[in-house]
């Protein structure tokens, strides 16, 4: 198997035949999903999404694919392709089109229905093009065939690309589900017709790689919320993905089985079930669903919320439900259900909301105790089928962490690709399908871009460090006032502290070797501000560090009388 190397060189000039794809995002990790396929000079993305943040990126709100492979080359790119609708495959779009507007933007109806609703938030009216399954079409210089697959939300694709150069099957996210809730299952005899023809590279998912067998049938979770509904005493919060329309349909089914009403929570949950209503994918029973405003007037054993929040987001709704600051107040006897699978990264803050809901008395109903969710991605059983199917001639895993893809190449491999065709490529390399053979030829410079607020990639790694070591180590201001004509201290040092245990009297002992330090250094020649600045922050960070084990965020001021 083809392993990056840490010190891969830039790549050398893509061959005239040859087919390029690079990543930017979405190789060992799960989220920020984007590929950029070359050809002849012209580009094609496939999925432009975004990564939620972690506990140790305090402050950003959305993590994007690293653009600037891209951002001189605007003008080549012939379409965006999109897989799905979920967030880590479409949220980036807004920020992508940033660089050029009338982009075109090529995916199923619901997928499309979504990133217009999120670009009319930008204020971008984005050039779009509806595709349906068995449809091909050609986009520039790529032939694009669209094929049904199976995954958590409705109406996702699989893509195959047809260059010149061979063709590429992208599955998107998938799974192989044969009693799904639409009737809409992934499309084998398409991926064995494809295989039949040739498949010169195949990217495929592999998020569930590791775990054996086939993912377990939607159908199954029906009777489960059903079972929790009719236990459930008081009222009933669900919390899922604001795009998972399948679990919604599920609830709303339970709840008018049990006759409950139900209140969508959640800005982006209201918007896109009102799109998946309004196009016919979400069926809503007639008086099933209420306004939020109006759920308080019902008895606490007829209504259920269904919320956004189930991978412990700090802002959203359920996050505010487990600390009390919501207009729906969790107490003894509700029921939460966490409708979702835990995406890693993200378990102390799901488990941070799970302790919050039960210390307020509610039972907590989660994938770890019932079967309340399956998974939207395609296990070991169901990937072996694939390979089994296509017999692709090179294969490369994408859409998962680093251990997700080896296992997912390994299966590869167990069933006859040739290891040295299995590329294991990670963010930002190079990966280039010339006369047939896939190889990694290098890699492009490719980081996190961090959304914070309104700013977009101005917050860097160190700001972040800066801030991580605010919030774990706490904050010391120093003030001197010095006349350096005559080397003495004239105020200060005066010294505060915040986010510590310690008060500020703890410092009164260190304050004579500051001036001392300060008036040795004067003496010594130093009359720069800053060098009497640095010269206060190594006395206190030394002192601090030795007595009190801390290593807070130290800023001198030094005033020149």
């Amino acid at each position: 198997m083809s392993h990056p190397h840490p010190e891969l060189p830039l790549p050398p000039e893509l061959p005239a035949h040859g087919l390029r794809v690079v990543a930017l995002g979405g190789l060992g990790e799960v989220g920020r999903n984007m590929a950029v396929l070359e050809y002849q000079g012209k580009l094609l993305v496939i999925d432009c999404g975004v990564l939620f943040p972690e506990d140790h990126q305090p402050g950003v709100d959305l993590i994007l694919p690293d653009f600037e492979y891209i951002a001189d080359r605007m003008d080549d790119v012939e379409a965006i392709v999109l897989t799905h609708g979920h967030e880590d495959h479409i949220g980036a779009v807004p920020y992508l089109l940033r660089l050029r507007r009338d982009i075109p933007i090529v995916g199923s109806r619901l997928t499309l229905a979504f990133v217009e609703a999120k670009l009319k938030e930008h204020r971008i009216k984005p050039v779009t093009r509806v595709v349906t399954e068995g449809e091909t079409v050609q986009l520039g210089a790529f032939g694009c065939e669209f094929v049904a697959v199976n995954h958590s939300i409705p109406d996702a694709l699989a893509v195959a690309v047809t260059t010149g150069a061979g063709t590429v099957l992208h599955t998107g996210d998938f799974k192989m589900d044969q009693l799904p809730l639409d009737g809409r299952i992934t499309d084998l005899r398409a991926f064995a017709r494809l295989g039949e023809k040739g498949v010169d590279l195949f990217m495929v998912d592999s998020t569930n790689a590791e775990v054996p067998g086939f993912v377990t049938n939607e159908v199954e979770i029906g009777p489960v919320l059903d079972n929790v509904f009719a236990q459930a005493e008081k009222r009933i919060v669900v919390a899922s993905f604001s795009s998972h329309v399948h679990r919604v349909q599920q609830v709303l089914n339970a709840a008018h089985a049990h006759g409950r009403k139900v209140a969508l929570v959640g800005r982006s949950m209201v918007r896109n079930m009102g799109i998946a209503a309004e196009l016919g994918y979400l069926d809503v029973p007639p008086g099933v669903l209420i306004d939020l405003k109006k759920a308080g007037d019902l008895p606490d054993d007829r209504i259920v919320y269904m919320s956004t929040g189930s991978q412990g987001e700090p802002m959203a709704a359920l996050s505010r439900m487990a600390n009390g600051d919501h207009r729906v107040q969790v107490g003894h006897g509700d029921t939460v259900i966490l409708a979702s699978s835990l995406i890693p990264g993200n378990e102390n803050s799901v488990f941070r909301v799970i302790n919050g809901l039960t210390r307020l008395g509610a039972r907590v109903v989660h994938s770890g105790n019932a079967k309340v969710h399956v998974s939207g991605h395609a296990s070991a059983g169901e990937l072996l089928y694939c390979y089994n199917v296509l017999r692709p001639r090179n294969v490369m895993p994408v859409h998962g962490e680093v251990r997700h893809l080896v296992a997912n190449a390994a299966l590869a491999v167990r069933t006859g690709v040739p290891a040295d065709r299995v590329v294991l490529a990670e963010d930002g390399v190079v990966v280039d399908l010339v006369d047939g053979k896939a190889s990694v030829v290098g890699a492009v410079p490719c980081g996190y871009v961090f959304v914070d607020g309104s700013t977009v990639g101005e917050v860097t790694e160190n700001e972040l460090k800066d801030r991580r070591t605010l919030g774990e180590e706490g904050f010391v201001s120093v003030f001197a006032v010095v006349d350096t004509a005559t080397g003495k201290v004239l105020a200060g040092p005066q010294i505060l502290a915040r986010g510590m245990a310690e008060g500020d009297a703890v410092f009164e002992e260190i304050q004579p070797d500051v001036v001392r330090a300060l008036e040795d250094a004067i003496a010594g020649g130093a009359t720069d501000t800053y060098q009497l600045q640095q010269v206060m922050r190594r006395v206190i960070g030394q002192w601090v560090n030795r007595r009190l084990r801390r290593r807070p965020m130290i800023v001198p001021v030094v005033v020149e009388a």
